[in-house]
């Protein structure tokens, strides 16, 4: 948890804390948690290893805050499928996927954190567990609200299963596109055509079968 700071300026002890957090995320992702020191820290944010200890306690202390930040900026930045509910569904599928991917090309270091956390050694950390998968069911929940009027407009325990397939495929895709991004430099905009493509192409196939069945 992070600490308050009691009678500081609350700006003051804001300001320390926000520094700490930015120096973590570009530490994280140049050398990786482990990689980091709290002399890394220290240089990167431009206050002492003291401050450093005061605001986190240590350096998982700064790990979990800053996940807990990230889930935040992440709710707030994405876009709800249900902002695009005056569209048909699989042009709502596409806007709804197009803002998520513009506002993942403005901030690629989200996921990026999120994956290098997700693979490294304090990934079964229960405090990093609950983080991570609370900002991944999110993501999962709105990829089946994306795509239930697509699928499942109707319900249907197959059609439902489906959605919650493409929905893992969806969010897995970000996470791939996180590597690509980083590595490659292809945007996660590049990928919104093509996706959506394979989505479209599945739809029409469901689509003409179940006219074939009546």
């Amino acid at each position: 948890m992070v600490r308050e700071s009691g009678s500081a300026p609350a700006a003051a002890g804001l300001s320390s804390q926000e520094n700490i957090l930015n120096a973590a995320r570009t530490l994280i992702g140049e050398k990786g948690y482990d990689g980091m020191a709290i002399s890394d820290l220290s240089a990167q944010s431009g206050l002492p290893p003291s401050s450093i200890y005061y605001h986190f306690g240590n350096k998982f202390g700064v790990l979990a805050a800053l996940l807990e930040r990230t889930f935040e900026e992440m709710h707030a930045l994405f876009p709800n499928p249900s902002s695009f509910d005056d569209l048909a569904p699989l042009e709502r599928l596409e806007e709804w996927f197009s803002a998520a991917c513009r506002s993942l090309d403005q901030r690629p270091d989200y996921l990026r954190l999120l994956v290098a956390i997700s693979v490294g050694p304090h990934k079964d950390a229960e405090a990093v567990q609950q983080t991570v998968r609370r900002i991944r069911d999110y993501a999962h929940a709105s990829w089946v609200e994306a795509l239930t009027p697509v699928f499942a407009p109707n319900g249907g325990k197959s059609n439902e299963a489906l959605v919650e397939q493409l929905a893992v495929l969806g969010r897995a895709l970000t996470d791939g596109l996180s590597v690509t991004n980083s590595f490659d430099g292809m945007s996660y905009s590049s990928q919104v055509a093509p996706f959506v493509s394979l989505i479209r192409g599945l739809a029409e196939q469901r689509g003409g079968a179940a006219k074939r069945k009546r």
